[in-house]
């Protein structure tokens, strides 16, 4: 859901590598696309996807930036909070991601799981208990 009023919100953009054709694993994951903008041969330029309100891009490298796989290690971790922890991260799995800690109960009062996505991007899937 595309939100028109003047909130202020984060909106992460999360680099693929050029010539990158399919982002399914987050629609997979449910994510819905907005918009995808795709290059002349069909590679995706950038595309805006929205999971249950939250609102993020991925887009091709440019200006210097990096993506996960050609930096041999993560650029960035994304923190979403939802409501059912356990719930997105089986769906992430199902969809294609690889679990690197599993939900579980912090000290610090977190319930939280951890899963990479195909492109190398760490997800902090968590909730205030």
């Amino acid at each position: 859901m595309t939100t028109s009023d003047d909130s202020t919100h984060f909106a992460p953009e999360l680099h693929i590598p050029n010539g990158t054709f399919s982002i399914d694993f987050y629609l997979k994951f449910g994510a819905t696309e907005i918009f995808c903008y795709r290059n002349d041969d069909g590679s995706i330029h950038v595309a805006e996807l929205e999971f249950n309100g939250a609102i993020f891009h991925v887009h091709e490298t440019m200006r210097n930036a990096l993506e996960p796989i050609s930096a041999k290690g993560v650029t960035t971790i994304i923190g979403l909070f939802v409501p059912n922890v356990e719930e997105v991260m089986a769906k992430a799995i199902q969809a294609g991601a690889t679990e690197i800690n599993p939900t579980t109960d912090h000290d610090y009062g977190y319930r939280q799981g951890m899963f990479k996505d195909p492109f190398g991007h760490l997800w902090q899937i968590q909730k205030k208990i």
